[in-house]
């Protein structure tokens, strides 16, 4: 039932969003509709084979629910200790493939990628990745999108500097979710003791 909702929501979020919280370049399928609609459907497929098994009392299909839930397991253990190991390139490259994501912005095809800078801007009160400048190779003069604006109306980013947002979006985001890694790390034990 859960991988049923989740997976509804992604379909739900492809559909009316498009490509909503499409901020990679190098991953533009890296959206939050696709992770929902591949997290979905694994889970259905999991608590299937499981329920299936059980009501069957079939050994096999046991097994089969045993070692998927295992590999999972073990996939996201290494994720979490791979993350702490690499975290200083993973940041680097973070940050590299966002500010070549910028040049997307606002282009066909891109909505979801527009409309996540355009809600982190706005709700983190933030621009760009490390600064408001990295907006100005992509339109190559002095201008920001009106989502940085600190006061928005039409065409507030052809305004001055005085009127944006100066702080970097990658190191707020990223305070943020370090302010919140409580949150986050209770979620990710309460789902690691609902597997084992």
């Amino acid at each position: 039932l859960g991988g049923c909702g989740i997976l509804g929501v992604g379909i739900w979020l492809a559909v009316t969003q498009g490509n909503f919280a499409t901020l990679s370049s190098s991953f533009p399928s890296l959206s939050a509709a696709n992770l929902l609609i591949v997290t979905g459907t694994f889970v259905m497929i999991i608590g299937f084979v499981g329920c299936i098994g059980a009501i069957k009392e079939n050994k096999c299909l046991l097994l089969s629910f045993f070692i998927m839930l295992l590999i999972i397991f073990l996939l996201e253990l290494a994720v979490v200790i791979l993350f702490f190991v690499y975290t200083d390139k993973i940041d680097k490259y973070a940050q590299r493939d966002l500010k070549k994501g910028l040049h997307l912005y606002g282009t066909d095809g891109n909505i979801g990628l527009t409309n996540a800078w355009s809600i982190i801007q706005t709700d983190f009160r933030c621009c760009g990745v490390s600064n408001y400048t990295d907006w100005f190779e992509v339109y190559n003069t002095t201008r920001v999108p009106d989502s940085c604006c600190l006061e928005f109306s039409e065409n507030c980013g052809l305004h001055s500097p005085g009127t944006w947002w100066k702080a970097p979006c990658y190191e707020t985001v990223k305070i943020w979710l370090q302010e919140n890694l409580l949150a986050v790390g209770i979620f990710g034990l309460c789902t690691a003791m609902v597997q084992v």
